[in-house]
């Protein structure tokens, strides 16, 4: 029995007979239960004629097509600039309050706390509203300022999480405070940090969707127009189930970038194996006769 073998067995017991032949009824009972609520919901729809050709047409006309299409487009350019400036403002921010000198950190710190507890739909309402800022600057705004603060608690932490004593030997080498960011905490706390920050613009793609509120003409938006057109007997659910999966992948998209991007942090240099010329017969080491 191999090493990894026994230390299976020593951290996990392996189900007997009967466990294995309970694990499979569970199982199979799952899955009926879950087939069974797949089906339920099939008949549901079916039931309220939800599949019927009057509200699917909408979908093949050229115009309702462009319109998805453009609220598509509109959805990720608002996402990508809210992207872009979140992780500029949290980075910003995080280097505030990472900061030795207090009239620093105390107003880094008040605006990270303020804006992470208000309301990203509250902000993008003030902004619109209150500011009379255009749609797209109010959205981004909004998204901005939550994001960014929240990204900015993920960036400290993970500076914070690197180990004290590589931050000691830094400075113990001459080097000034932001060369020790830049050059050995900040690389080393990406690993730390990515998969909270992918998340964290995971929830960024989804908030655009709040835009529709403020007559922003981004996805969620198109999908509204249609879904409550008469003419097609207000087809809400073919709608959803034609945004949904969009958004769905969108989200799983950034989810494999982001593993694919931590697969490639993870090969370091240090650990990959070195080729090593072998010893020629009559090499000997300098200063052996």
């Amino acid at each position: 029995m191999t090493a990894r073998a026994l230390v299976a067995n020593a951290l996990y017991d392996f189900p007997g007979p009967r466990t294995r032949h309970r694990h499979r009824l569970y199982g199979l009972l799952s899955t009926a239960l879950i087939l069974a609520l797949i089906g339920w919901i099939l008949y549901l729809l079916f039931d309220t004629d939800q599949f019927t050709y009057t509200k699917w047409m909408p979908f093949e006309y050229k115009g309702i097509q462009e319109l998805l299409l453009r609220g598509l487009g509109n959805t990720l350019k608002a996402f990508g600039i809210a992207a872009v400036l979140s992780l500029a403002l949290g980075g910003i921010l995080a280097a505030g309050r990472l900061s030795d000198h207090r009239p620093v950190r105390w107003p880094a710190t008040l605006i990270v706390e303020f804006f992470r507890a208000m309301p990203v739909l509250v902000m993008i309402f003030f902004v619109f509203v209150a500011l009379k800022v255009q749609p797209l600057p109010a959205l981004v705004t909004g998204l901005t300022l939550y994001n960014g603060s929240v990204l900015a608690e993920v960036f400290r932490s993970g500076v914070n999480s690197v180990e004290r004593g590589q931050r000691e030997a830094a400075f113990a080498l001459g080097m000034r405070k932001t060369q020790v960011m830049s050059h050995v905490l900040a690389p080393q706390a990406v690993r730390a940090m990515l998969p909270a920050i992918i998340s964290q613009l995971v929830v960024a793609l989804k908030d655009t969707s709040l835009g529709f509120l403020i007559t922003y003409e981004e996805f969620l938006h198109a999908g509204k127009l249609i879904a409550s057109n008469l003419d097609y007997d207000l087809p809400f659910i073919p709608v959803v189930m034609v945004i949904s999966p969009i958004y769905i992948g969108m989200c799983m998209l950034l989810s494999w970038f982001a593993q694919w991007v931590s697969r490639r942090e993870q090969r370091s240099p240090k650990t990959e194996a070195v080729d090593v010329a072998p010893a020629e017969p009559g090499t000997l080491l300098p200063g052996v006769q």
